[in-house]
């Protein structure tokens, strides 16, 4: 199985940190967040990975060439940031060299949590869904909606009209949390040129039918450490989000996901 890990972040929250060194190699209990990713990645049955590189990206890449992570791992470099939906279509070569029809995962850098990838996998595969997104149901001041079979059917931010996609009664929202398993038949649909949001692709398809599902995660333990304030958290809170926990108690802070 394949997969891509978004790093190419300037990593603006997480200054200091990022002064001097891209958000994938800031370390927490002395691991990077780049080998923490890789190495759940690995343990689902991952095998061959594609990182993007653009905040300090010669160190990133040096980094990453220089260790051994037990998976084939190559870099998109981005000259620009070409945000999650330019940056994927980007790497699209990696994920239609072969076995073109396999489902691969899309896993951000600065997130830690214990959801089980090879059940969501396995969800994708039997709902047939275009692209799968993680989602709880927590505080979030942008959430996506979802339909009563959780369907992807609109967005809505903290203070503004909700953008609809498709319209249904009593829309849900929930928040996203930066991973997604994605069908390779999404790249011949990317109409999106240059930088864009993976989530503009997503309301547009889901306006045109396109099955965007969601997999819920409440179960999970799952934080965005993003924020210097969210990794000494996670830190200090020490769940093994490596090794199946559950959801604590005061789980999720972003946003952004």
């Amino acid at each position: 199985m394949r997969a891509m890990v978004l790093a190419a972040g300037l990593g603006t929250r997480l200054r200091p940190l990022t002064d001097r060194r891209p958000k994938a190699l800031v370390e927490l209990e002395g691991r990077t967040l780049i080998e923490i990713t890789l190495a759940r990645l690995r343990r689902c049955g991952v095998r061959e990975v594609i990182v993007n590189a653009h905040h300090f990206a010669d160190m990133l890449i040096d980094y990453l060439r220089s260790r051994d992570f037990g998976m084939r791992v190559e870099v998109s470099r981005e000259e620009e940031l070409l945000d999650t939906g330019g940056g994927l279509k980007k790497a699209a070569w990696f994920f239609l060299e072969e076995n073109a029809d396999e489902p691969f995962l899309v896993h951000n850098v600065d997130v830690l949590s214990a959801i089980d990838l090879a059940r969501m996998v396995e969800s994708h595969r039997q709902s047939g869904a275009l692209a799968t997104l993680a989602v709880q149901q927590r505080t979030s001041s942008r959430s996506l909606l979802f339909d009563a079979g959780l369907q992807l059917c609109g967005r809505q931010s903290s203070g503004q009209p909700a953008e609809i996609a498709r319209p249904v009664a009593e829309p849900q929202p929930f928040a996203f949390c930066g991973i997604h398993v994605i069908s390779p038949r999404l790249f011949q649909l990317m109409s999106e040129p240059g930088v864009f949001s993976i989530i503009t692709s997503y309301l547009r398809l889901a306006s045109e039918g396109e099955k965007i599902a969601g997999f819920r995660a409440d179960e999970y333990y799952w934080r965005d450490v993003g924020t210097a304030d969210a990794l000494q958290q996670a830190a200090q809170q020490g769940v093994r989000w490596d090794a199946g926990a559950t959801a604590p108690s005061g789980n999720a802070t972003s946003s952004d996901k």
